[in-house]
């Protein structure tokens, strides 16, 4: 038994056909093709598989697809296309080496925006408390959090102190 879904993804008008218990990350990946909702732990631990359901951050795994019924879906594939502050996150985490082996930077990004959205010149502290919630092996945290206050200072260069969050040089 299937039930069809109707929201837009990414700004399209779509019609999912999904199972009823089907999550929407896992609807978004098998319906649309969206590999940026990833799947790590499955139980809206890790932030990977993190989406834009109607202008808030949400953990899609958490999310069964029937839920999102009419809803506005955004997933980094569609903010990447429009979004300037998400464009500039992506360079500043580029342009500093936020990442290792990548699996979590979507999630961080999405977060990442939200926050700069909401409060657009966040300290550290800010910073590293609304990525609490994003899983990441690799890094310790504090290039992602140096690329964060990178991309508000407008920074080109990855001179920021992580500890303080303040540009060291430019």
């Amino acid at each position: 038994m299937t039930d069809t879904v109707r929201l837009a993804v990414n700004g399209s008008d779509v019609e999912l056909r999904v199972e009823p218990r089907e999550t929407l990350a896992d609807a978004l990946r098998r319906t649309q093709g969206t590999r940026s909702v990833r799947l790590g732990c499955e139980h809206g631990a890790c932030g990977a598989c993190t989406v834009r359901l109607d202008g808030r951050t949400v953990r899609s795994c958490l999310v069964f697809a029937i839920q999102a019924e009419g809803a506005q879906v955004e997933t980094a594939e569609g903010l990447a296309a429009h979004d300037a502050c998400f464009q500039r996150l992506q360079e500043s985490f580029a342009c500093g080496n936020a990442f290792q082996c990548g699996f979590c930077a979507t999630g961080m990004l999405m977060t990442a925006s939200e926050l700069l959205a909401e409060e657009p010149r966040p300290d550290a502290d800010s910073v590293r408390e609304r990525l609490a919630g994003n899983l990441c092996r690799c890094t310790g945290y504090e290039s992602i959090v140096a690329g964060v206050l990178r991309a508000v200072d407008g920074a080109t260069d990855p001179a920021t102190d992580p500890a303080t969050g303040e540009v060291t040089e430019r």
